[in-house]
C-alpha cells in the first residue's frame, strides 16, 4: 500500500475499514489455499495482503474501535 492510499484510509469510517479487512482476509485465505495447490505464482502478494490487513487493523485500534 502506498502512502497516498494509506492517507485515504485514515479518512474512512471504521465500518468501511472493517469491511475492507474482511475482504482482504478472504483474499488471503484464497491465496493461501491456492499456494497449497500450486496455483499462486506471485508469492509476494501474500505478504503485501498481510501488511495491508495489519495497517488497517492498526488504524482501527488507533480510532478507539475494534
Amino acid at each position: 500500500m502506498k502512502k497516498k492510499e494509506f492517507a485515504q484510509l485514515k479518512t474512512q469510517q471504521p465500518e468501511a475499514l472493517r469491511k475492507s479487512v474482511l475482504e482482504l482476509k478472504d483474499k488471503l485465505w484464497t491465496l493461501k489455499t491456492d499456494l497449497a495447490s500450486g496455483k499462486v505464482k506471485n508469492v509476494r502478494e501474500i505478504r503485501s495482503v498481510k501488511k495491508d490487513i495489519a495497517q488497517m487493523l492498526t488504524l482501527l485500534n488507533n480510532m478507539g474501535t475494534k
